[in-house]
Formats: structure tokens, sequence, C-alpha cells
């Protein structure tokens, strides 16, 4: 019989964590005003809501401390890491033993809203292929691992405050199936005031706009105060894998698993080699001799082409994680973790400019004993992070099994197409407007298209074609065309004309 479950905070008790200056002028202002905002909640979910304020202020309180003190990354103290500490993908062992699934669990990062692509719901709620969400192909995945081997391996979702209910929407139709799902919700937390430093809200019940789903690293404190993490090892599950939701490369490996398992670490993080479009993901690096993440947002501006560089920085994370979950349940009973903060400005719907405070999940790799990073083929690095990524997805490149995709044998070369859209590509509306139907691109190169640009049913698209429509000008693809090296520009209605031995076509201004 299937469970379907969501966790809800509880009581525990107060933990040792590290903390910044909280007895600092600015810290004893944000405890006020935290303490205010604590009494406007319901007296029903109060004391919920103010241990996730107390964990707020901790985080605060290490932000003003670092902000005062400009503390930062010392770059000279910055290497690569060792060979030791990176180990490639091919070097892991081949017979895994299968009773080890039996003490998985898979986690999957739920709380983004997709806003990049133009969206306002939950970002796993997209239909992406063939009909089915982002959620629909995670439940299908573990659901197909559980009936071929005859395990258990329970699916967790983090949700936010902002894609809860989308979430519910989707996995409720999964009741009876055999995978058991949970679901809990991460922190919430208040965005503060960029020039006052305090927080937004004035009550609990305002606007979502003052409010914010704290990163990835918010993880396992949202593990441990919901009692997830306690169940999970109560049902004895001792390893948790990791990866954000609209990662479709992220599946359970079990060679990942079995090395994890031989070689006793505490913590695994999947790398690949990166590309000129991964310049911005974070890295692994070896600090003072201990394996450090390294973010974008915390590199000088004047290291800035260094951390951008493909040569001295050839790895970038995943966010496919594994962690042990007794190692886990050690260090959150010991204090907690320390990780590194992420300032991330926003402006406001009405100009207003704000900070977030965040953390993210793969800097927690500081605090396990034996942790390293594992070099993955880029096959297990598939997000949807943008619509040429969509387009990429949905399209005949890719084929779907089991809520799996796997790189049509047709494709002549193991790479992706590259693909680059204008302005009217990038929100997702805009995107499902101009498509009719999603082309075939199985020997595409390079496309770029960009203006208004229209495409009908029955499209092919081979080897490189560029397509650009200048301002205040239209071109419309019409269905059953074929464009194989070609450059478009200008204001273009394509006719297609058969004849008995092609099709030819004709382009009027």
């Amino acid at each position: 019989m299937t469970l379907f479950e969501t966790a809800s905070f509880h009581g525990f008790r107060r933990r040792k964590n590290p903390r910044g200056n909280d007895s600092s002028p600015m810290s004893k202002t944000t405890r006020s005003e935290l303490n205010r905002l604590v009494h406007t909640a319901n007296p029903i979910a109060r004391k919920a809501f103010d241990l996730e304020m107390q964990a707020f202020f901790k985080l605060h309180a290490r932000y003003l401390a670092e902000k005062e003190n400009h503390q930062e990354l010392d770059w000279e103290r910055i290497k690569a890491p060792g060979e030791d500490q990176i180990i490639p993908y091919d070097q892991l062992p081949r017979i895994p033993d299968p009773n080890v699934l039996s003490k998985l669990a898979v986690l999957k990062v739920n709380g983004g809203l997709g806003t990049s692509m133009g969206m306002s719901g939950a970002k796993s709620a997209l239909e992406v292929k063939d009909g089915l969400t982002f959620l629909d192909l995670t439940v299908k995945q573990v659901e197909h691992l559980n009936t071929t081997q005859q395990v258990d391996v329970p699916l967790v979702l983090m949700t936010s405050f902002n894609t809860y209910d989308d979430t519910i929407r989707i996995v409720k139709k999964y009741v009876s199936q055999r995978t058991k799902i949970i679901t809990f919700n991460q922190s919430r937390y208040p965005r503060i005031w960029k020039d006052s430093l305090q927080p937004c809200p004035r009550r609990v019940g305002d606007d979502k706009k003052h409010w914010y789903p704290p990163g990835h690293g918010d993880l396992y404190h949202s593990l441990v105060h919901s009692g997830v993490l306690d169940r999970l090892l109560a049902a004895g599950k001792e390893y948790l894998f990791v990866s954000n939701s609209d990662n479709l490369g992220a599946i359970v490996d079990q060679n990942i698993l079995q090395h994890m398992v031989d070689t006793g670490a505490d913590f695994l993080m999947e790398v690949t080699n990166k590309t000129k479009g991964d310049i911005t993901g974070g890295t692994l690096i070896n600090y003072d001799g201990s394996m450090r993440l390294l973010e974008i947002a915390q590199v000088p501006l004047e290291h800035m082409d260094d951390f951008k560089s493909v040569r001295k920085f050839k790895i970038f994370n995943t966010n496919n994680l594994w962690i042990n979950l007794r190692a886990l349940k050690t260090i959150m009973d010991d204090g907690g973790m320390n990780l590194d903060i992420i300032v991330n400005p926003k402006i406001t719907d009405d100009g207003q400019p704000v900070i977030q405070l965040e953390t993210a999940a793969g800097a927690a790799v500081k605090h396990f004993k034996n942790a390293h990073g594992i070099n993955v083929p880029r096959s297990r690095f598939l997000p949807v992070k943008s619509c040429s990524d969509l387009l990429l997805i949905k399209s005949d490149i890719y084929s779907l099994k089991d809520g799996q995709l796997t790189m049509s044998e047709n494709r002549t070369f193991g790479s992706v197409p590259v693909i680059t859209f204008g302005d009217h590509f990038k929100k997702i509306q805009d995107f499902q407007a101009r498509f009719k139907k999603i082309p075939t691109i199985i020997d595409l190169d390079h496309l770029t298209v960009s203006g208004d640009v229209h495409f009908g049913r029955g499209v092919t698209l081979r080897g490189t074609v560029i397509v650009v429509a200048n301002e205040g000008q239209r071109i419309d693809i019409p269905d059953g065309c074929t464009l194989e090296n070609r450059l478009l520009s200008g204001n273009l209605n394509m006719i297609v004309q058969s004849t008995s031995n092609d099709t030819v076509l004709s382009l009027t201004r």
C-alpha cells in the first residue's frame, strides 16, 4: 500500500549553533523586529514560526558579522582539488550490491518557481515531455526502480511555500502506487531591506513578495526540523540522493551508491567537466587542505575572469549530492552547519531594493568526513533552465522510457545542438505560442532565432539554421518546411510548393 505523507514541524531541543555577533545594536534591532513578527502569528502555528525566525536570526547575525569584518575567501589559498579529491566515474565499482538500495532515499529540491522562464507556479509542474511534468518523470523513475529491484526507496520532495500546492496537486494521483512519497516545506525567511538590513514583512501574513525560500542549503535545517531526517533513519534509510527537480539526468546510480558504501564517504558531490556555457556554475576547490564549494557570488570582481576560466576551474557542481544520513544526524545534533552565505540582491515589483540571504547545499561538503567529488558523464546533468533547454528535451533528440531520458541512437554526434533564442522566446508562454509543434532537430548542429518568428507543424531543421526577424517584422516558417544550413532575415512569408520530386521554398517579402 503506497502512503502519501506530508511532514509537519515539531518541537526540538535547542541546538548548539555557530553564531555571529548577535549582541550588536543592529542585531538587537533585528531580534526585536522578529519577536514582533512572531507575535503576529496564529497561536497554533507560532511555535514553529518562532523556530524558523530563530534560524533566520542566526543567519542574519552571521551576515552582519561578516559584513562588518569584511570576511571573504583568500584567493591565494584556493587550489584545484587533488586527484584523490575528484574520482573519475569510470573508476567506480561496476558490480554493486543490490541490497544497498534498501538503505537509500531520494530527495528532490522542489522549491523553485522558474521565474527565469516567466513562470509563476512551481517549475516542476511544467510539462516537459509527452505531456508529463518534471514531477511525473521523477515519480516514474523511482517507481520503476522499486518495481524492478524489489526495494522500497521513498521519494522525498522538499517544497517551498511557493510550490507546495502545485506539488500536492500532481503527486496526489500517485497515491495508489508502490512508491512512498513524503513532502515537507523548507523554511520561509523574510527578505530584508537593502538600506536598513531589517525584515521587510510587518506581519506573518504579509504578501509573498516579502518572503523567500532561502536556497537549497536550507535542506539540512528543514530535514531536521520537519522530523523527516529522524523518520528516514527510523525506517532504516542510511543514504540520501539529492538533486534538483529540473535536472532530468539525475537518476539513482547504483555505482555511485556502492562507491559511497565502499569508501565510507559521508558526502559525495557529482561534478562534471565545465564548458563555456557553465562558467557561472559553482566549483569544488581545495582550501587549506579541505574541500570547499566556491560559488560565483563569493568571487571578488578582480578574480572573476579566473573563476570563469575553463582552464583553471575545469569542473562544476551539478548539485547531485549523496549524503550519509547518520553522519548528517551527528553534525546537526552537534551544533549544525555554518554554510557560506550567498547574498542575493533583488528588486521588488514596486522598485524597492531588497536582499535575500541564502545558502547552497553543496557548501556542506566542508562539514563531512571523507567528502569528495565524482566526475560524472554530462548525461547526469540535464537541467531545464531556459526555453532553449526545453526545446531540446521536447524534441526527437531524446526518447523517454520509465521516466528516464536517453539520447536517440539516430543522433550522429553524442553532443546536443547549440540553441540560442532571442527575447521573443524567453518566456514559456511565448515559446509555446510560437511553435505549433516542436520541429525535428535530430540532425541540427546550431539554431539561432531572434525576433518575431513562428514555426508551423512538421518543420525539420538541419545543420546550422539562423532565423532573424528585424524589429517590427515577422517570419513564418510554414508547415512541412525543411531548413538546412540556411540564414533567413527580414520580413518573410515562406510558401511551400510541392513538385513531383521535391519541395521548393519560395520567400516573399
